[in-house]
């Protein structure tokens, strides 16, 4: 008798740590705070705003999220400095388990639009399967499902018109997950475009990826190739750097200043404009990000 087989991640979660050593972490493009709190009765808020350094435009939002763990609930709420009200109401394992539900909405008042998604998730052994219903546009029907078997992964995933009648985007994906490495490759946009990422925990203070691109219909051509490293300096700090093919280098680094206090920094090197500046600004970006949770 073959042994239960762990839950697989979700589509969107395919390829993960590559995906999240390569961009996560960098922060390059100007300054940003993050303020989390919670309070005895279950409310978690979250204050976070962002200063670009290319326009010095200001964007931010404030959150509040009520959890009932008990039964399962979950409701958040949204509102950003573009005027944006969001709402979110999630029910996970209520109606039977391993199936989560939720619907999120979005509404502009001064524009008059809006937005609302139902979305459906369901996990069991080897099992991972979500479907999403975009109401207002198209209105829009979205599924994929992940299978996974000792550590294999196959998954696809498709959008289909109602209103139209057709299918509008697929795409399908193969990997293999390993406690300390995973291969993911993904055809995307209808299979037009096709990436390979793979990551590997070198050691216990080493991380390693590399992703590499096809895009079928660029004009340019090629593959983009990005690879990088993450290095844990010790238990309260690490840095991380990673090149691409255009030769741009990405360097970070993360600080814990204090339990709850957490400062991290990033630069972002043309190698090929050292001592140019682009038609746009500088060639050069650098960027500072505060996290203060209580």
């Amino acid at each position: 008798m073959s042994l239960p087989q762990p839950v697989p991640p979700s589509w969107k979660d395919l390829g993960k740590s590559s995906n999240d050593l390569l961009g996560k972490e960098y922060y390059i493009n100007g300054a940003s705070l993050e303020v989390k709190t919670q309070t005895p009765s279950n409310v978690a808020f979250k204050v976070q705003g962002t200063r670009d350094s290319k326009s010095d435009a200001i964007h931010g939002d404030i959150e509040g999220k009520w959890t009932d763990k008990v039964h399962g609930l979950t409701l958040t709420q949204t509102w950003t400095t573009s005027n944006v009200l969001r709402n979110q109401v999630e029910l996970d394992n209520l109606m039977a388990k391993g199936l989560k539900l939720d619907l999120a909405t979005s509404l502009t008042p001064d524009k008059g639009s809006k937005s609302a998604i139902l979305n459906a998730a369901y996990k069991q052994s080897g099992l991972h399967t979500r479907a999403a219903l975009d109401v207002f546009k198209g209105p829009t029907f979205t599924a994929d499902t992940v299978l996974g078997r000792d550590g294999f992964l196959v998954g696809a995933e498709a959008a289909y018109n109602v209103t139209g009648g057709n299918i509008t985007r697929y795409a399908a994906a193969v990997g293999y997950n390993a406690p300390e490495y995973a291969v993911t490759l993904h055809g995307l946009n209808n299979f037009k475009t096709f990436s390979a990422s793979y990551y590997h925990r070198v050691s216990r203070d080493v991380e390693a990826g590399a992703k590499a691109i096809y895009d079928s219909k660029s004009t340019h051509g090629g593959v983009a190739l990005e690879v990088g490293t993450k290095t844990y300096l010790d238990s309260s700090a690490f840095v991380k750097a990673k090149i691409n093919n255009a030769g741009v280098v990405n360097l970070g680094y993360t600080q814990s200043l204090r339990p709850g206090v957490k400062a991290s920094f990033g630069l972002a090197i043309d190698t090929q404009k050292l001592n140019e500046t682009s038609p746009i600004g500088p060639a050069h970006k650098v960027g500072v990000h505060f996290v203060f949770d209580s």
